[in-house]
């Protein structure tokens, strides 16, 4: 499956999330999971539990910092398929390569 999350707590002083999103950031890389990250999501491919796991951890990362936490999941359960994070990515460039 691949889950794209997005985490927030509350902002610091100057109204930014930077530092709270790079300790969530953290957590996925030290996961060993392959993931991305990009301007609004962090997307983490794995079975359901590993994944779960990694989202938990991060929620929990949150909460030590921050009295109130937003959590946005989207997720594409596909059993049996593995290597979609780059996979999807690739058939789409691919088209547009083609013209």
């Amino acid at each position: 499956m691949i889950v794209a999350f997005s985490i927030a707590g509350t902002p610091d002083e100057s109204g930014s999330y930077a530092e709270s999103v790079a300790e969530v950031v953290r957590i996925v890389r030290a996961s060993g999971l392959p993931h991305e990250t990009n301007s609004m999501f962090t997307n983490v491919e794995g079975e359901w539990d590993e994944v779960m796991a990694v989202v938990k951890r991060c929620v929990d990362a949150m909460t030590a910092h921050s009295p109130r936490v937003s959590l946005v999941v989207k997720a594409d359960i596909r059993p049996g398929h593995t290597g979609m994070l780059e996979s999807k990515v690739r058939r789409v460039e691919d088209l547009l390569d083609e013209g």
